[in-house]
């Protein structure tokens, strides 16, 4: 059963916990460079089972949902009450042959996205972040809980390659 919009993002949020957003998004691409240094290309490769997606295909999705992110926080900024639209992550996922993808330079891509999204969060004023959109699914969304979810997205997708190149 998927879980719910709603569902999703209590998950989410308990991965950040009482965390800062900024921190943990800042703290992110150093942690995935370590975890992966030292992992080969097989096991970077590897699915850890049928329809999961391996640490490579992982990376790749990183780096797209740093774009989206990206497109998101600009134009809830440009206009505020925009209409924020959902994304299949699978289906980017077959379209974009992230299977195919090359991890490193997925991260390398990732670092380029988040760092400039990181720059663009800390020039924010306050009155800034409670700017908002409507997202498709999820409703009203701040740029501050957008925030807090791709902080806490970083920690699920993080305990997942653990997880994975534990095995």
């Amino acid at each position: 059963m998927q879980e719910t919009a709603q569902e999703y993002k209590q998950r989410i949020f308990g991965y950040l916990a009482q965390n800062d957003p900024v921190k943990v998004q800042a703290a992110t691409a150093k942690k995935l460079g370590r975890l992966i240094s030292r992992a080969s290309a097989s096991k970077l490769r590897k699915q850890p089972a049928p329809g999961k997606w391996s640490i490579s295909e992982i990376l790749a999705h990183l780096a797209d949902t740093e774009v989206v992110v990206s497109y998101r926080i600009r134009a809830i900024l440009g206009a505020p009450g925009t209409p924020i639209q959902a994304f299949d992550q699978d289906k980017w996922a077959q379209a974009m042959s992230y299977g195919k993808s090359d991890p490193r330079r997925s991260l390398e891509r990732f670092i380029a996205f988040r760092k400039a999204n990181l720059d663009l969060l800390k020039s924010l004023s306050p009155g800034q972040w409670k700017y908002h959109g409507m997202h498709a699914e999820r409703g009203e969304e701040s740029i501050e809980t957008i925030a807090k979810l791709s902080a806490g997205h970083d920690l699920n997708h993080m305990r997942q390659i653990e997880k994975i190149l534990s095995q």
